[in-house]
């Protein structure tokens, strides 16, 4: 009798059967997420405060059922707390949760300058947002054995001039996940996505909705020769919420196509 392990059977749609929250998941990198979800064989929840844009995924998503948007402002925890407990509702259960809403212009200008109005507005929305979230859903994720993701970026890592309080924000993001990954487990995983250059313009809502300007610089410039699309984000979120990544938690991914391994010199 042979003892090698048999070879494994993988899942084409490891999602099936798991409801997945998706902040910010009406455009953008949040869009990219959603349809990768439901590629998986997932229903999910999207939440975003632009109406207009949610509905626009609905339709030309055609999912039925399996697809539902609420209005969410993330940084209000009573709509936080609406938003979770109408995917509960309607669901009956949480598998997932990915917190991707974020005030997406890093550039706040100079530290000097920078009132703490909008100092606050970034935590809010990129960090305090993601706490929110996190609590409230917990105890469906528990009870489901589920995972998190959050969205950071690779300016949690690196920096241009006059970014401070988005890398902040996302470098708080990175040390939420790790130590949610050590109180939340053995029952919820936690991970961390970081992405790099990652254009959006084409996945906004259909007033919005453009081709983005690359030149062959921009795309060769990656050591992978592109740069980034929210699908590519999506499917690294799929895996991390899958089966398949049961020994994967309290980890930040950088996805960047290679860009930050890169030594430049000026």
């Amino acid at each position: 009798m042979s003892l090698a392990p048999p070879i494994p059977s993988m899942d084409a749609q490891p999602l099936r059967g798991r409801v997945v929250l998706v902040t910010g998941g009406a455009q953008g990198i949040g869009r990219g997420i959603a349809q990768c979800v439901l590629a998986a064989g997932g229903a999910v929840v999207i939440g975003d405060p632009d109406v207009e844009a949610g509905r626009a995924c609905l339709e030309d998503w055609d999912a039925g059922a399996a697809a539902m948007f609420v209005r969410l402002d993330v940084a209000k925890e009573r709509s936080v707390r609406a938003f979770v407990d109408a995917a509960r509702g309607t669901f009956g259960r949480i598998d997932g949760l990915v917190n991707n809403a974020g005030i997406a212009d890093p550039h706040s200008g100079p530290l000097e300058a920078l009132s703490l109005a909008d100092w606050n507005r970034y935590l809010a929305t990129n960090l305090t947002g993601a706490f929110l979230c996190c609590r409230e859903a917990l105890p469906a994720l528990r009870a489901a054995r589920g995972g998190i993701v959050n969205i950071a970026s690779t300016r949690a890592l690196q920096s241009e001039p006059d970014t401070e309080a988005y890398a902040a924000t996302k470098g708080g993001l990175v040390a939420l996940t790790h130590a949610l990954a050590v109180s939340a487990g053995p029952e919820v995983r936690v991970n961390c996505i970081s992405p790099g250059w990652v254009p959006t313009e084409a996945w906004q809502k259909p007033a919005s909705r453009r081709r983005p300007k690359l030149s062959p610089e921009d795309q060769a410039q990656h050591p992978v020769g592109r740069v980034g699309q929210p699908g590519d984000i999506g499917a690294l979120v799929v895996f991390l919420l899958s089966d398949a990544a049961g020994f994967v938690t309290g980890q930040n991914i950088v996805a960047d196509g290679g860009m930050s391994r890169k030594m430049i010199y000026a």
